[in-house]
C-alpha cells in the first residue's frame, strides 16, 4: 500500500464562485454520459418535436389560404406554398359532400389536438429523459460526497455542498430542458421564413430588418438582467440564512432579547432584495413591452404593405394575414433563445460547480490487499510514535505512544485542545497519517480497510446524531443483521427500553428534526443502544456523559457498565465517576502524552492530572 501523502489540495478553488463560459462543449459531453441511457426517448422528443412544429405551421396556412383565399375569396395563388392542403381540403369536400368551409374548421380542429398532444408528449417525453439522467447524476454526485473524507468537511462548508446536490442540479434541468423545446422554436421560425420568401421576398426582408434590433434589444436586456438576478439570488440567499440562524438559535434570542435587532437586519436585507427584485421586474417589464411594440409595428408595416400589394392583385388578403401570423414564429426564436443564454450561463457555472465536486478525488487511501480480519478480535489498541497534523501548520500530535489491553476500559482525559478526540478520529481512519503507526490485535489500521475497521469500533459522540426516521431505524441504521428483537435486546440492556415503550408508537415513534422530541438523556441512552446492537469489539465514548440531567445520571452509569463489560474501551470524559471506574487514565497535554496510570497512582503523582482533578472535580 502506497504511503498516505501531506494533503495540499486547494480548498479556495472548490469554494470559489465560477462564473461559467457561455458554452463548455466538454462539459455538455460529460453530461451526455448520464443521458445516454435515455437515449431513445430524446430521439423520440425530437421527433415529436419536429412534427408538432410541422402541425404548428399548417394551422395558419388553413385559415389564410385555405378558409379565406380558396374558399371565401377564390383567389388562391397556385405559387403560394399551401403543403397540399386546398387540394386536401377540396377531396374531402367532395368524398364527404359536406361545405368546403365546415372541412376547413373540421381539418383546423384535428391539426390542433394533434399539435397539442405531439407537443404535450415530447415536452413529457423529453422531461423524463431530462429528469433520470439528472436522478443518475445527482444519485452518483451524493454518493462521491458521501465518500470523502473528513478532512474534505473540515476544509469546505457544508453549505456549498448542498448548493451542488440541489441548485446546481436543477440549473442543468433548466438549461436541457430549454435546448430541447429550442428547436420546437426554429423549425417553425426557417419553414415559415421559407413560405414568407415565395410570397413577397422584399416583404420579407423588409421584416427581417427588425430581426437584428431585436437581437441587440434582447442581448443589452439580458446582460442586464444577468447581473440583477444574480444580486438577487445573493440578496435572497442571505435572506434565506439569517432566518435560518435566528429560528435555529431562537432561544437565545428570546433570552437576550434581540428580537428588534435581529428583525432591523432582517428588514436590511429584505429591504435591498426588493430593491433588485424591483429592478429585475423593470427591466423584464420595459423589454416585453419593447417586443410587444416591434410585432405590432411588424404588423403595421405588413397591413400598410400588403394592402397596396392586394389592390394591385400582387397579394393575396390570405397571404397578408398568413404573414402577421407568422411574425411571432419569426421574432419568438430570437426572445427565447436570448432567455436560453441566460439559463446557459447559470448552467455553465452549475456543471462546472458539480463536476468540480465529482472530480474531486480525496479520499481516505485504502490497502491495495487488505487484512482479513478474524470473526472476533481480542480488543488491544496500540499507538506507535503517532504524530499527526490537519494542516502543516498546526501539529496536534506529538509522538503519542500507549498501549491498551483487551477489555481495558482506559480514560482519557486532557485540557481543551490536547488532542483527546483527534486519537479517536485516528482509530477510526476518518484521517490519514503516514508518521507512525497505530495497530489494533497487531495489524497495521493502515492494512485495514476502513469499512472493516469502522465494524469492529463503536463510537458514542456527545453530538449523538439523529436520522429521520423511526426509533428502530436509529438503532439500527439500515444494517440488515440488526433485526427488531436484537434493538430490542440491546435497548433493553443499557436501560433505553422501558422509556422506548412508553413512547406513542414505541420502536415505531417517529423522530422530530435533532430527536427534539427527546431529552438529551434518553438521546444519549438511543446512542448505546445503537452501539451495542451493533455489538462492536472496541467502544470508543467521546464526551458521551457530558450534559447529561441529574435524573438519568445514575441510569445512563449502569448503561455505561453494561456497554463497556467484556469491551476495550476508550473513555473520553469529564465526569469524575465515569474516570474513577477506568482501569487507567492517559493525560494529554498539547498532544503529547503527559501521563498514564490508574486514578489513584495519577493523584498521588502531584501532576497535570492531579491539577485537573483539583479544577474539575472538587466535588
Amino acid at each position: 500500500m502506497s504511503t498516505p501523502q501531506r494533503n495540499t489540495r486547494d480548498y479556495a478553488m472548490f469554494e470559489a464562485d465560477l462564473s461559467g463560459a457561455v458554452l463548455n462543449m466538454h462539459l455538455l459531453g460529460r453530461l451526455l454520459h448520464w443521458l445516454k441511457p435515455y437515449r431513445w426517448s430524446l430521439v423520440l422528443s425530437s421527433i415529436l418535436v419536429l412534427l408538432a412544429s410541422t402541425l404548428q405551421i399548417l394551422l395558419p396556412i388553413i385559415i389564410s389560404l385555405v378558409a379565406i383565399d380558396h374558399i371565401i375569396q377564390g383567389e388562391a395563388d397556385a405559387d403560394t406554398p399551401d403543403f397540399g392542403l386546398i387540394e386536401l381540403n377540396t377531396w374531402l369536400a367532395a368524398s364527404t359532400e359536406l361545405p368546403p368551409l365546415l372541412i376547413a374548421c373540421l381539418m383546423y380542429g384535428v391539426i390542433q389536438i394533434v399539435w397539442a398532444v405531439t407537443g404535450h408528449a415530447h415536452r413529457m417525453t423529453l422531461i423524463s429523459a431530462v429528469l433520470n439522467g439528472l436522478r443518475d447524476l445527482r444519485r452518483d454526485l451524493f454518493a462521491h460526497l458521501e465518500t470523502r473524507p473528513s478532512s474534505f468537511y473540515d476544509r469546505v462548508a457544508v453549505g456549498r455542498v448542498m448548493t451542488r446536490v440541489t441548485n446546481d442540479i436543477e440549473a442543468l434541468f433548466e438549461l436541457l430542458r430549454g435546448l430541447g423545446s429550442l428547436v420546437g422554436e426554429f423549425v417553425p421560425f426557417f419553414v415559415a421564413l421559407t413560405v414568407m420568401l415565395a410570397i413577397d421576398a422584399q416583404l420579407t426582408l423588409i421584416l427581417l430588418m427588425a430581426l437584428p434590433v431585436l437581437a441587440l434589444a434582447t442581448f443589452y436586456f439580458r446582460r442586464m438582467t444577468r447581473h440583477l438576478f444574480r444580486q438577487v439570488r445573493q440578496t435572497l440567499s442571505l435572506l434565506n440564512q439569517n432566518m435560518q440562524e435566528n429560528l435555529a438559535g431562537l432561544q437565545v434570542v428570546q433570552l437576550s432579547d434581540r428580537q428588534a435587532f435581529n428583525l432591523a437586519r432582517y428588514t436590511r436585507i429584505n429591504e435591498e432584495n426588493r430593491g433588485y427584485e424591483l429592478r429585475s421586474a423593470r427591466v423584464e417589464t420595459l423589454y416585453g413591452a419593447f417586443n410587444d411594440s416591434l410585432a405590432h409595428t411588424a404588423i403595421g408595416v405588413i397591413i400598410w404593405y400588403g394592402a397596396s400589394q392586394v389592390s394591385t392583385l400582387s397579394m393575396t388578403l390570405g397571404e397578408v394575414v398568413l404573414f402577421t401570423q407568422f411574425i411571432s414564429m419569426l421574432f419568438h426564436p430570437v426572445v427565447v433563445l436570448g432567455e436560453q443564454t441566460n439559463i446557459l450561463f447559470r448552467a455553465m457555472a452549475s456543471g462546472e460547480r458539480i463536476f468540480q465536486a465529482i472530480d474531486w478525488d480525496e479520499k481516505i487511501h485504502e490497502p491495495e490487499s487488505p487484512v482479513e480480519l478474524p470473526p472476533r478480535l481480542r480488543g488491544e489498541v496500540r499507538f506507535n510514535q503517532v504524530n499527526f497534523a490537519y494542516d502543516e501548520n498546526m501539529q496536534v500530535l506529538h509522538d503519542v505512544s500507549f498501549t491498551i489491553q483487551p477489555g481495558e476500559k482506559l480514560a482519557i482525559v486532557g485540557p481543551t485542545g490536547s488532542g483527546k478526540s483527534t486519537l479517536i478520529r485516528l482509530l477510526g481512519r476518518f484521517y490519514d497519517f503516514a508518521d507512525g503507526q497505530i495497530f489494533l490485535d497487531g495489524i497495521d489500521l493502515n492494512h485495514i480497510h476502513s469499512h472493516d475497521l469502522r465494524r469492529r469500533v463503536g463510537v458514542v459522540l456527545q453530538d449523538f446524531h439523529i436520522f429521520s426516521g423511526s426509533i428502530f431505524d436509529n438503532i439500527a441504521l439500515g444494517n440488515p443483521a440488526i433485526t427488531r428483537d436484537v434493538a430490542e435486546n440491546a435497548a433493553r440492556t443499557v436501560n433505553a427500553h422501558n422509556f422506548i415503550a412508553n413512547l406513542p408508537q414505541g420502536y415505531d415513534t417517529p423522530l422530530t428534526e435533532r430527536g427534539q422530541n427527546l431529552s438529551q438523556g434518553q438521546r444519549q441512552l438511543l446512542a448505546f443502544a445503537r452501539v451495542l446492537a451493533a455489538d462492536p469489539e472496541i467502544l470508543v465514548l467521546d464526551e458521551a456523559t457530558a450534559n447529561i440531567d441529574t435524573e438519568t445520571e445514575l441510569l445512563i452509569q449502569d448503561a455505561l457498565r453494561r456497554l463497556t463489560m467484556g469491551r476495550t474501551s476508550i473513555l473520553i470524559a469529564h465526569r469524575l465517576q465515569t474516570i474513577q471506574e477506568a482501569d487507567r487514565v492517559l493525560v494529554l497535554d498539547h498532544g503529547r502524552v503527559e501521563e498514564l496510570g490508574t486514578h489513584a497512582e495519577l493523584l498521588e503523582a502531584g501532576g497535570l492530572y492531579a491539577t485537573l482533578h483539583s479544577l474539575q472535580f472538587q466535588d
